[in-house]
């Protein structure tokens, strides 16, 4: 039986934090209701002790990743920094080997191939100083997303965003329990504020992160009694601080795309809708934030805080309210806002 004490309930001063309390007297902190622009909440400031542990990141090439990598290693965690393209010599897998740190060390990790997953996390037990004692912390942010509607999108599209988004974060997260366990670490899984609500011509990127949201949800239930701590992270938009789509991008997805339609898809649509779908996509990558020191904010507090959250949800006050419309009210309530 929750219970909670809420003061002041017709203030208008917001109500920053809410703690209920479980069965056995546990304090469980939620997220305030109320959040400020870009999410830069005051977080819980009780904290874990870092030195010692180590962390697995994914994904560590270039945005997120990197960014997240160099500043938990700046907060004295040992990284382990999976990159997909460190066997190419990429320049982000060199730039974090220059850093020339023991507590710094890349790994050439394709979250879609079981082997070098599995590999992976042999190479991070052999590295660790004490096996026994676990590894702290893994941060699932490898990713890829696409755009196109339903129609326009192949089979292959569908399944290969799975590959990445989802399956990539269930398989390393599969492999990396045993020592999770051990640790009585954390889990942070990297979704987004579209797997909380669906939006036009995103279809294969939403499917993907509302699963990594039930999986975390999942896994979260499981891993209370063990002690392992679950967040998830819902970014809004930082298409521009990711580098994911450049105009040449958005432009080669969009030409392939057409050129691969279907003759009837192509006629009933019309290349003048198809192109007017392409500009809102170029649209909204280049309004998103270039500033990713809230995502970098909330995973550091998901994996270092004694009491982290169930979810996090960094992105501007628009993202937030729209995401809040969507999940709380009435789908025709909804609909009529965003999409009618």
């Amino acid at each position: 039986m929750l219970t909670s004490k809420i003061l002041r309930p017709f203030s208008s001063a917001p109500i920053r934090n809410l703690n209920l309390k479980d069965k056995n007297n546990n304090v469980i902190r939620c997220v305030s209701p109320f959040v400020s622009s870009g999410d830069r909440r005051s977080y819980a400031s009780q904290q874990e002790q870092v030195d010692g542990k180590s962390v697995l990141v994914t994904g560590c090439d270039s945005g997120f990743g990197f960014s997240v990598a160099k500043h938990l290693h700046s907060k004295g965690f040992t990284v382990f920094a999976g990159c997909l393209l460190k066997d190419t010599g990429h320049e982000g897998a060199r730039e974090l080997d220059n850093m020339k740190c023991g507590r710094m060390q890349t790994v050439q990790l394709n979250v879609c191939k079981e082997e070098e997953v599995q590999r992976s996390v042999e190479h991070i037990r052999g590295r660790l100083k004490d096996p026994e004692k676990g590894l702290w912390g893994v941060v699932n942010n490898a990713g890829i997303s696409t755009f196109g509607e339903v129609e326009f999108t192949s089979m292959e599209t569908y399944k290969e965003v799975a590959e990445v988004n989802l399956w990539g974060t269930v398989r390393v997260t599969k492999a990396c329990l045993p020592l999770l366990r051990r640790a009585k670490g954390r889990v942070v899984n990297i979704s987004s504020m579209l797997g909380r609500m669906a939006n036009p011509a995103r279809s294969p990127y939403c499917i993907t992160k509302f699963g990594v949201e039930a999986f975390s949800d999942c896994l979260r239930y499981e891993m209370y009694p063990r002690g392992v701590k679950v967040s998830i992270v819902e970014p809004g938009n930082f298409i521009a601080a990711t580098s994911l789509y450049s105009p040449e991008r958005i432009k080669a997805i969009a030409d392939k795309m057409w050129e691969d339609l279907p003759e009837v898809v192509r006629q009933d649509y019309g290349r003048k809708y198809f192109e007017e779908k392409i500009a809102k996509m170029e649209t909204y990558c280049n309004s998103g934030s270039a500033d990713t020191s809230s995502v970098i904010n909330a995973i550091t507090h998901a994996l270092t805080s004694s009491s982290p959250y169930t979810r996090y949800h960094p992105m501007d006050y628009y993202w937030w309210l729209r995401m809040q419309i969507m999940t709380h009210m009435p789908g025709a309530i909804s609909d009529r806002i965003y999409i009618y």
